[in-house]
């Protein structure tokens, strides 16, 4: 039989490993360029609007049924409305006033919000050590957004700064916490996971198109390649390629081994906001760092605790 650290080694389970962790480290900077000059409500919605065919052809590719019952098509809006517009788009307009590095920082504690979640609506327990990493990982995380609060001179007046997208990025970690919760349910469990994410994605779209329209007006058509570059990777590969691969990692060595995923896409975010976002490390950055990582490692290698 092969060890889970066997599994780890195998090129089947390596490669998807490091190109998500890649490619969604890469998402949080290609984002901002989706938002220069163009109302982030609208990118959302191009991302998605070439993302969703895409995924349900993924999905008649792996021949998983598409049809769902109502009960399933609630669960889809649902999840839909949380994760493919909620989240989303408080991501991007928290990209707004927060270094992207920053924020995809931020979403390494999703873990935190998801145990809570699921300990009330299912049940589940994590042990004391999930917490105690977990409070050492949101003391790093507090280290850097302290640094991104102190570099920015209105860093306390709401409407151009550091303290709206600190709170957008945490409303878009609620979201998606809240997505991941409810189809995790016995209803989630029974449609093919493609499947359920293709017709979410669909539902989410169009939320993303009507609000759109009611906050920003009639649709922009921006000319500048680079913008339809991102929007084509974003939508492809960032979304239709990396969610078929990310699923059969959690197959392939379950979901906790498969979270190890988050530090690999911070440290690329991280490294790209060094490199491209002129993001400057001091002694209280690296500290922040090195407690993140640290807690986020803690709180992953805790077992989950027996249902009483």
């Amino acid at each position: 039989m092969t060890s889970p650290q066997q599994a780890m080694l195998s090129w089947r389970v390596a490669i998807p490993f490091l190109l998500t962790g890649t490619i969604w480290g890469s998402t949080w900077f290609v984002i901002t360029g989706q938002i220069s000059g163009v109302p982030a409500a609208w990118s959302v919605f191009y991302r998605f609007a070439l993302a969703t065919p895409a995924l349900f052809l993924v999905a008649l590719l792996m021949k998983r049924r598409l049809r769902l019952t109502a009960t399933e098509h609630r669960l889809a809006i649902l999840v839909g409305i949380f994760q493919f517009s909620g989240n989303f788009l408080f991501v991007y307009h928290a990209e707004l006033y927060v270094t992207s590095g920053i924020v995809a920082m931020m979403f390494g504690l999703l873990m935190v919000p998801n145990a809570l979640l699921a300990r009330f609506f299912l049940g589940e327990r994590q042990q004391g050590t999930f917490w105690l990493g977990s409070a050492v990982a949101i003391v790093g995380v507090s280290l850097l957004l302290l640094h991104e609060w102190r570099a920015n001179p209105d860093a306390g007046v709401i409407g151009g700064n550091v303290a709206l997208g600190i709170l957008l990025a945490m409303l878009g970690i609620v979201a998606a916490s809240v997505a991941n919760v409810i189809q995790a349910n016995p209803v989630g469990r029974g449609v093919p996971m493609v499947s359920l994410l293709a017709w979410a994605m669909l539902y989410g779209t169009l939320f993303d198109l009507g609000f759109a329209l009611a906050t920003a007006g009639p649709p922009p058509v921006p000319t500048g390649t680079q913008y339809w570059t991102g929007i084509v990777y974003l939508a492809l590969i960032g979304s239709v390629v990396t969610f078929p691969l990310h699923y059969n990692l959690v197959r392939e060595i379950g979901a906790g081994r498969t979270a190890y995923n988050s530090i690999l896409t911070i440290s690329v975010a991280m490294l790209i906001s060094t490199l491209f976002e002129d993001y400057r490390w001091t002694g209280l950055t690296i500290g922040g760092m090195v407690l993140a990582v640290i807690g986020m490692v803690l709180a992953l290698r805790a077992k989950q605790a027996p249902k009483p």
